[in-house]
C-alpha cells in the first residue's frame, strides 16, 4: 500500500446555498464532500478550519481512525455544527479511498444490493390545482414517488385549514393514481395533535409516510402520533450520528429514518443507522435537500443498504458536475465511477461562487405576525 496523506481542505461556498469541501492528497487524488448546515455554511467551515490541524498529513484511508478522532476527540460532541463538519470531511475521505481503489464506494461498504436507485420528486402548489399538475406531471415523467409538504400552522388550527389539507392530498392522489406513491412532510411545523388530526383525516388516501409529524426532541411524542394513525412515520434529518437514532427505534416511533449524510456523520455513519434501523425492519431513505455531491454520497450508500425505500433529491448536478445524473423512469442507475463517481466543473461553477452568507428566511404567521416553525 503507497504512502497517501492529506494536504489541503478547502470549502467552496456555491450559489444558490451549497458548499462544496474539496481534500486533496500528496499524490494528487482530490477527494469531494459537502460541508453545510443550511443557513450556517460560514459557521460549519469554521468547524472544518479547526478540525483541519488535526487531519493535514494523516492518511485518508483511516476513515473510521479519523472520525472517532473528531468526534470524541473534544469534549462535546455532535449536534448540528460539528456532525456536518465530519461528515463533509468523512464523505471526502471515502471519494479518496475509491479513487485511490479504482472502485465506487458501494464497492467496499459490501457491494451493491440493487441495480437502479429510486428516486422521488417534490411536487408543489400555492392552489390544489397547481399540486395537482404538478403532480401529476412527475408521474407522467415516471417517478414512482413524490413528496409534498404541509402547510404553517398555528398550535391549533380552523376546521378550513384542515379541510385544505385533506383537499391538497386528496388532489395528489387524484393525480397521481394507485400505483405511484406520495409522501407529506409536516416540517416539524406541526404540533402534534394537529398531526393527529390531519392524519386522520389523510389515511384513506393511504400516504407512503408522514415526515417530521413533530419536532423530534421529543420521542414520546412521536410515539403518540405513532400509535394514533396507520400511516407510518418518517423521521430523521435533524437528528445526528447512530446515537440519535437509539430512542427512535428502540421506542419505534418511526419506521423510515432519514439521516441526511451531510448532516448525520458521514457514509459509514449513515449504514450504521441503517443497520440499526433493519433490526427493527425500518425503511431507510436518505434525506437531501442539498447539491450533488451529497447526493453522490447518498446514491452510494442507497447502492449497498438492503432496506433502502427512496432518495430524495433537488439538483442532478447540472452546471456543478462535469456528468450530472440522469433519472430515467424514476431511477438513476448504479453509479460505476471511482469513489463518489463524480467530478466537479470547476469552470461551469465560476459564476456561482459566492460568500456563504446564505441566510434561511423566517416564517410568520399572516394574521396576528408571530413567529411560525420554519
Amino acid at each position: 500500500m503507497y504512502e497517501l496523506k492529506i494536504a489541503s481542505i478547502n470549502i467552496i461556498h456555491v450559489l444558490p446555498r451549497l458548499s462544496f469541501l474539496i481534500m486533496t492528497t500528496e499524490c494528487g487524488i482530490t477527494g469531494y464532500g459537502e460541508a453545510i448546515v443550511e443557513g450556517r455554511s460560514r459557521t460549519v467551515e469554521m468547524a472544518v478550519k479547526e478540525l483541519e490541524p488535526h487531519l493535514i498529513g494523516q492518511d485518508p484511508r483511516r476513515i473510521e481512525h479519523l472520525w472517532q478522532m473528531m468526534y470524541r476527540g473534544t469534549f462535546y460532541r455532535g449536534g448540528p455544527i460539528l456532525s456536518s463538519a465530519i461528515s463533509g470531511l468523512e464523505q471526502a475521505m471515502w471519494d479518496i479511498l475509491g479513487k485511490s481503489l479504482g472502485v465506487p464506494v458501494y464497492q467496499l461498504l459490501g457491494g451493491h444490493v440493487r441495480d437502479r436507485i429510486r428516486m422521488y420528486k417534490h411536487v408543489h402548489g400555492a392552489t390544489t390545482q397547481e399540486l395537482y399538475e404538478s403532480a401529476k406531471q412527475a408521474a407522467d415523467e415516471g417517478f414512482t414517488m413524490v413528496k409534498t409538504a404541509i402547510e404553517i400552522a398555528h398550535i391549533l388550527e380552523t376546521p378550513s385549514y384542515l379541510f385544505r389539507q385533506i383537499e391538497r392530498v386528496e388532489a395528489i392522489r387524484s393525480a397521481i393514481g394507485n400505483n405511484v406513491d406520495f409522501a407529506i412532510d409536516f416540517h416539524g411545523r406541526i404540533s402534534p395533535a394537529l398531526a393527529v388530526q390531519i392524519a386522520k383525516g389523510i389515511e384513506k388516501f393511504n400516504p407512503l409516510f408522514i415526515e417530521e409529524p413533530c419536532l423530534p426532541e421529543n420521542v414520546d411524542t412521536m410515539v403518540t402520533i405513532a400509535r394514533s394513525t396507520s400511516i407510518p412515520i418518517a423521521t430523521g434529518e435533524r437528528l445526528f450520528t447512530k446515537w440519535g437514532f437509539r430512542e427512535v427505534l428502540e421506542k419505534q416511533a418511526a419506521f423510515v429514518i432519514q439521516p441526511d449524510l451531510a448532516h448525520c456523520g458521514g457514509i459509514m455513519e449513515g449504514k450504521k443507522i441503517a443497520a440499526m434501523a433493519e433490526t427493527y425492519y425500518a425503511a431507510f431513505a436518505s434525506h437531501n435537500p442539498l447539491g450533488p455531491i451529497n447526493l453522490a454520497a447518498s446514491l452510494q450508500l442507497a447502492a449497498n443498504v438492503p432496506n433502502f425505500l427512496a432518495q430524495e433529491f433537488v439538483l442532478l448536478g447540472e452546471g456543478y458536475l462535469k456528468k450530472p445524473f440522469v433519472i430515467k423512469d424514476g431511477y438513476i442507475d448504479l453509479p460505476e465511477g471511482p469513489g463518489l463517481g463524480i467530478e466537479l466543473d470547476e469552470e461551469a461553477m465560476q459564476d456561482k461562487i459566492y460568500a456563504g452568507d446564505f441566510d434561511l428566511p423566517r416564517e410568520f404567521h399572516s394574521d396576528d405576525h408571530s413567529v411560525a416553525d420554519w
